[in-house]
């Protein structure tokens, strides 16, 4: 049964435009990364912490959830724009901007029509995501920020010097079991130039 034309939504048009929006805004890049790059990158980290949760330490966990919600982290940076670290986790500001986020999130879920919108709430929605994901995922980005800075540091971006710093020392603070497997297994090929890479040193 064919069902009748929706009326038309803005929503995953506004996701389309995460493309344009650039991180680290307030800091020089020597390779620039928007929203869009970084949700992928996070989404696939993510998975595999998940895959690495699930295969080798036994827990009962879903990759696939895990990075469709990893997708959609930033997704109401669509209409916020990325708000600076020093911004969103200065203790005065971060009450604010995790209000800011849920308004956002709640106006962004009502573009799309209604029989959608219960599953792309909980794809969008950190409320509503299980605790386990939610870890996975916070420790997905922490992780691409990591590669992030180190990859900055590796192209002589003295400018990440400081947050490298402090990003590894919130891996460290927050550090988990698959992150840890992550960082041994796979960690120092991020380290590796291209050649090195196809040489399989």
């Amino acid at each position: 049964m064919s069902q009748s034309p929706a009326l038309h939504s803005p929503f995953y048009a506004h996701l389309s435009r995460l493309r344009f929006i650039k991180r680290w805004g307030l800091m020089r890049n020597a390779v620039e990364e928007d929203v869009a790059q970084h949700s992928w990158e996070v989404a696939v980290l993510a998975h595999a912490l998940a895959v690495i949760s699930r295969d080798v330490l036994g827990n009962d966990v879903d990759p696939n959830a895990v990075a469709t919600r990893a997708l959609f982290h930033d997704a109401t940076e669509a209409i916020t724009g990325d708000l600076p670290t020093p911004v969103k986790y200065s203790p005065a500001m971060r009450h604010a901007t995790q209000h800011l986020e849920g308004e956002v999130c709640a106006e962004m879920l009502q573009l799309l029509p209604a029989a959608l919108q219960p599953a792309i709430q909980g794809a969008m929605d950190h409320h509503v995501w299980p605790e386990h994901e939610a870890r996975l995922v916070k420790s997905a980005d922490r992780l691409a920020a990591w590669l992030k800075c180190r990859a900055e540091l590796r192209y002589g971006n003295q400018e990440f010097e400081q947050a490298a710093l402090q990003v590894r020392a919130k891996l460290d603070e927050h550090m988990t079991p698959e992150v840890r497997y992550f960082l041994d297994t796979f960690g120092p090929a991020f380290e590796m130039t291209l050649d090195s890479l196809m040489q399989g040193e």
